[in-house]
């Protein structure tokens, strides 16, 4: 991964809401241009917190970057307010949706443009783009977006984020929710963009499977920290991801890496 560029290098952070609660324990990640890669791990192992610090939210949820730093494009982003890391070009696209509900499906989409300063001819452009990329909006540009269905807003979500023209865009459990058929076409959706926006992206997913059949490179978190990492590939291969994260045992049930004797040897994906 070192001989391509790192558009996005988040290095040792750890991350205190209220001055106490320690959530982050010394992450560090990376994310080449022009690749996809994925953060995995279960409800509560510290994936949207990353994804926060990264986008400059953590202030409104009164957390902060107590160490650490954050550098995307080769700029410091460590504590700076969302704002600012959308307009350097890195956008998010929340858990749960969160579509303007009273707004068209179209309006929805154009609202995403509202930081370009790029001209309206591109803005006009990228917009017709969206409707390509997504062409199941197109029958429905001008339904009230609280009346689509998840994988609807889903991919209005999406949309709307893509119309910030950003050099990374960051997919907080884009599958939550959603039905398979729905998640599969999601998730080729999101493909077509990496390939033909050039867009770097990073996901954040519990569904491992999917996850790893889409990204080039992946990161495994647990309680705060980053437990394994490596390609796509070989994770899915892994053995212990298997058993551990994906849930394939022999007797069935899931468990923790750290409750594996291979885990404690394995020292260095810590």
């Amino acid at each position: 991964m070192d001989k391509v560029k790192n558009l996005l290098e988040v290095n040792n952070v750890e991350v205190v809401y209220n001055d106490i609660i320690q959530v982050l324990r010394g992450v560090s990640l990376s994310v080449p241009l022009g690749k996809i890669v994925a953060l995995l791990g279960t409800n509560g192992a510290g994936k949207t917190t990353t994804l926060r610090a990264i986008s400059g939210l953590l202030k409104p949820e009164n957390g902060f970057i107590k160490d650490g730093f954050v550098h995307f494009d080769e700029k410091d982003i460590t504590n700076k307010l969302g704002t600012h890391v959308v307009k350097l070009g890195a956008v998010m696209v929340p858990e749960g949706r969160r579509v303007f509900k009273h707004l068209s499906v179209d309006e929805n989409i154009i609202v995403g443009s509202i930081t370009r300063r790029d001209g309206s001819q591109n803005i006009r452009k990228d917009h017709e783009m969206m409707y390509h990329h997504f062409p199941r909006l197109t029958k429905i540009k001008g339904r009230l977006a609280g009346y689509c269905s998840g994988g609807e807003q889903q991919m209005i979500a999406i949309a709307r984020a893509l119309m910030a023209s950003p050099k990374m865009l960051m997919l907080d459990e884009p599958s939550l929710g959603l039905a398979p058929l729905l998640v599969k076409e999601i998730f080729e959706n999101v493909r077509h963009i990496n390939k033909e926006l050039n867009t770097t992206i990073l996901v954040v997913e519990q569904n491992a499977k999917i996850a790893l059949e889409l990204a080039d490179y992946a990161y495994i978190m647990e309680s705060g920290k980053i437990v394994l990492e490596g390609a796509s590939k070989e994770l899915k291969d892994n053995p212990d991801v298997k058993e551990f994260y994906m849930g394939i045992t022999q007797g069935g049930g899931r468990k923790s890496f750290k409750e594996v004797k291979s885990y404690k040897r394995r020292k260095r994906w810590m």
